[in-house]
């Protein structure tokens, strides 16, 4: 599976779904949850914007639909993969703005724990 950590060296969160992975598969195949608005895949720049690696814990999800953790931690519709329990950080206003633009709905605070909720 390319969605699991090839190794434990320069993880990173992605700051929108919380996927983990290394900082070179981020820029090999992008997030597997959120490519398609963010387009990580080959811009490491996009990458260092859109990703953490400031996160705490991880949970690994192979059937997410019907695991307890996984809709407690609204991951339940997302690929099969590693997720960080919670990421400190939010992506930056111009990033935010073309979400926006795009339709695609952002709560940074869903996983920053750095901010009161």
């Amino acid at each position: 599976m390319d969605v699991i950590p090839t190794e434990l060296r320069q993880l990173r969160a992605c700051l929108v779904c919380s996927l983990i992975k290394t900082f070179e598969q981020f820029v090999r195949d992008g997030c597997d949850n959120c490519e398609p608005f963010l387009m990580m895949r080959n811009d490491s720049e996009r990458v260092q914007e859109a990703t953490s690696n400031n996160f705490n814990g991880m949970i690994g999800a192979m059937d997410n639909e019907s695991s307890w953790v996984c809709k407690w931690q609204k991951i339940n519709k997302k690929v099969p993969g590693c997720y960080a329990i919670s990421v400190t950080g939010s992506l930056p206003s111009d990033l935010i703005s073309e979400l926006r633009s795009m339709k695609v709905t952002y709560h940074p605070s869903m996983r920053d724990r750095s901010k009161p909720q």
